[in-house]
């Protein structure tokens, strides 16, 4: 249990550093380490696919890509508008709504205590194929053949037409 608090803290430390971090780059870093503790908590809660996922995905895809972006966009203090006080007002209200939901979900937690799954074989990917393949197939299939459909019709519109031009 010592290594999930750690863990935890890891994870709101970064999370509140990419936050306040000045220099847009090391934020998506600070993001980059926020997504890897959320790793390690996957594995901790024996869902490997998701751990998966969220190294594969998130790690390495959106953030390299965060990363790029920021670099094109070469950002400097010259260049970023000043932000008013409305909005470092609504800033605080959405930060103190966040903190009484947190407290609330705490309260709650606390009222009905947390139960442990005795189920251990549930974040395992042998068991998530078998049931996507069983019981889930037509979603499956569905939403692949809308994946495919989606990634020709952005093929169809970016294709540069030579009449048109």
């Amino acid at each position: 249990m010592s290594i999930f608090y750690f863990v935890a803290f890891l994870s709101i430390f970064f999370a509140l550093m990419t936050i306040f971090a000045k220099n847009p780059v090391h934020s998506v870093l600070y993001l980059v380490i926020t997504f890897f503790t959320f790793t390690i908590h996957y594995i901790l809660l024996n869902a490997q696919f998701l751990a998966i996922v969220n190294f594969i995905v998130y790690m390495g895809a959106i953030m390299v890509l965060f990363l790029f972006v920021l670099m094109l966009l070469n950002l400097n203090k010259d260049t970023e508008p000043l932000k008013s006080n409305l909005v470092k007002v609504m800033g605080v209200i959405a930060g103190m709504c966040l903190l009484v939901t947190l407290a609330g979900s705490f309260r709650v937690l606390q009222a009905t205590g947390v139960d442990i799954v005795e189920n251990t074989e549930i974040g395992l990917v042998g068991n998530l194929g078998k049931v996507l393949f069983s019981e889930f197939l037509l979603p499956f299939e569905i939403s692949s053949i809308l994946l495919l459909t989606a990634m020709v019709g952005a093929v169809l519109l970016a294709k540069n037409d030579p009449k048109n031009a």
